[in-house]
């Protein structure tokens, strides 16, 4: 009974002893990292079609809409006329305005033909008194008769005088005449709409006989030729950005289409709440119809790593972007170290910098029962 009793033991304890074998030092099988070559790292954002010129075009003078030329959609070229305001009321001020001017040209003319006309009488008044003068110096006449002439030469000379003011002052009243003219005329062009660039028209706001104001918008203009696509980047993935890089776009509605351009802006300022960075494409191939706000997936490659060992990320415990611990194979054992990493790549891979000693294996999907220490067993790779 006792020797039963014995055996029991003995053998519960050996089969304790043999399962703790086989769960805690039997080797377990872990799939390690290979060196990669060329592998391109590029950042991923969402973001929206957009243009850097939109302007919302208007009069500068209200009135009645009499014309609009153009609506949505179409392409229109620097200088056209898209719309007309109902110029009468302006029109009569233009007339009025004429009317003045000529007016005042008359004057002018009045005036200057007053001057010849004082200059003649004051060389008329001059030559009689310097007749009258030599008289009086021989005698001939009277000093009261040479005196009477050599005030009727001052007085000719005031004459003179007082026509070349008029003169002057009709001048003045000529070129007030000639602005205001030009001022009606300013604003009679003022009731034409042109278009100030070279556009496609993306909405317009009003139709003809509506009564608008000075400033409210008629028709909303994009400059085709800046348009670009606005990309929303995380800020923990936005620091190897720069301008010039190289950017792919794919549009919602063009999904099996691919669009290239190249950074050529990135926003100073980044969004508080949603922490993410705005960067600007410029695409060397646009699509033939672009809608603005239409939604966007756009990658950058930031740059392309000759040789690199890459490990997932859900691989390192401690992540802080920079440094975190990850498990390696050494000698058939398992080990946690410490180790640095650099680029990150679209597919939620991080860049082993530094951290493994030599003759050590990254391991990349670390299993369960995964210990310090461990006994491990390297998966063979698959031939390429």
């Amino acid at each position: 009974m006792n020797r039963r009793i014995i055996l029991g033991v003995t053998l519960a304890v050996v089969l304790a002893v043999f399962g703790w074998f086989v769960l805690t030092e039997r080797p377990i099988r872990v799939s390690t990292a290979a060196i990669e070559n060329n592998v391109p790292v590029r950042v991923y954002g969402l973001g929206t079609v957009e243009a850097r010129i939109v302007s919302d075009v208007g009069f500068e003078v209200g009135a009645a809409l009499t014309e609009l030329s153009v609506d949505s959609g179409d392409a229109i070229e620097a200088g056209q006329v898209i719309a007309r305001l109902h110029p009468s009321e302006q029109q009569a001020k233009v007339a009025r305005a004429e009317a003045g001017f000529a007016a005042a040209e008359a004057t002018l003319g009045k005036a200057e033909a007053n001057v010849i006309r004082a200059r003649a009488i004051l060389a008329q008044r001059q030559s009689t008194n310097a007749r009258q003068q030599e008289l009086a110096g021989r005698n001939a006449v009277s000093t009261q008769t040479a005196e009477e002439a050599q005030r009727d030469v001052d007085v000719a000379a005031a004459d003179l005088a007082v026509a070349e003011s008029d003169v002057e002052v009709a001048k003045s009243m000529h070129k007030d005449a000639e602005a205001a003219l030009q001022y009606e005329r300013v604003l009679l062009d003022h009731h034409v709409l042109r278009a100030p660039f070279d556009a496609v028209v993306v909405e317009r706001h009003v139709e003809a006989g509506t009564v608008v104001i000075a400033g409210e918008p008629i028709f909303t203009l994009m400059d085709p030729n800046t348009v670009w696509a606005l990309a929303y980047i995380d800020e923990e993935r936005a620091g190897p950005l720069r301008l010039g890089q190289v950017a792919e776009v794919r549009l919602r509605s063009l999904p099996h289409q691919v669009f290239t351009g190249k950074i050529a802006r990135i926003g100073i300022e980044s969004d508080r709440v949603n922490e993410e960075r705005r960067v600007w494409i410029a695409c060397n191939r646009c699509p033939e119809q672009v809608f603005l706000g239409e939604q966007a997936e756009i990658w950058i490659t930031v740059t392309e790593l000759e040789d690199a060992l890459l490990v997932p990320e859900i691989a390192v415990t401690g992540f802080d972007g920079h440094e975190g611990r990850i498990w390696v194979a050494q000698e058939g054992r398992a080990h946690q170290v410490s180790a640095v990493f650099g680029h990150r790549t679209e597919d939620a891979r991080v860049e082993l910098v530094s951290g493994i000693a030599d003759g050590a294996q990254l391991i990349v999907a670390p299993v369960k029962g995964l210990s310090e220490g461990r006994m491990v067993r390297v998966a063979e790779r698959d031939a390429p």
